[in-house]
């Protein structure tokens, strides 16, 4: 076996075009997972037991079946009820909903590690609510679970490659396109997998130094 940089070099269109797509799935996926796993966890903080118990099955039961199983359900079972949407929304919903799940319980610990003494001083101020959360918890709570967010996202980008069962060519769906028409298959791949070390450990140095940061 030897390696053929004019493959690499016919393959390269491709590649551009399916970073491309990986990008925007992990950057839209990460936003709503992000925004979702803030309400799920403010959810299962209510008084309310109509409120709390539905979130709490719903995220347990996301959070225990697989992603690809999700993908299909999105994309093939939603249309038969009238909602239907294109391959590439339904991956970035589908690894968005997926992972706010997690991003939940990474919330609920940062907010559940804010010191007792914040909740009794803006209790002591007579503080309403929603300004306790927007103005002493949350701000706090957030500080504290950006490393672990970011861990989640990288996460994120190394399940990517499953959206491609629903017909999205990130960048290892081009690759097996490109495969499967040429039959050049050492090149795309080690291209794409090479691409997927690069993006995940410079975030993952990055993550680490925000950690030391924030610790400081």
């Amino acid at each position: 076996m030897q390696w053929d940089w004019s493959a690499v070099a016919d393959f390269m269109p491709d590649f551009w075009r399916g970073l491309l797509v990986t990008l925007q799935a992990l950057v839209l996926g990460s936003l709503i997972a992000f925004a979702l796993g803030l309400f799920w966890a403010l959810a299962q903080r209510s008084a309310l037991r109509a409120v709390r118990w539905p979130v709490q099955v719903f995220t347990e039961f996301i959070r225990n079946t697989p992603l690809l199983v999700q993908l299909f359900f999105l994309y093939y079972v939603l249309p038969e009820w009238g909602f239907t949407f294109s391959a590439l929304t339904t991956g970035v919903i589908g690894l968005g909903l997926h992972y706010s799940t997690y991003t939940a319980e990474v919330y609920r610990a940062g907010i559940e590690g804010v010191p007792t003494g914040q909740w009794e001083a803006a209790t002591a101020l007579s503080l309403p609510r929603t300004r306790t959360w927007s103005a002493v918890i949350l701000p706090q709570a957030i500080r504290r679970v950006v490393p672990a967010l970011g861990n989640y996202v990288i996460a994120m980008l190394k399940d990517s490659p499953m959206i491609a069962t629903i017909g999205v060519l990130e960048m290892l769906g081009e690759a097996r396109q490109f495969g499967s028409e040429t039959f050049v298959m050492t090149e795309p791949i080690t291209v794409v997998g090479i691409a997927f070390i690069l993006i995940a450990y410079p975030a993952s140095l990055l993550m680490r130094a925000l950690e030391r940061r924030l610790v400081r």
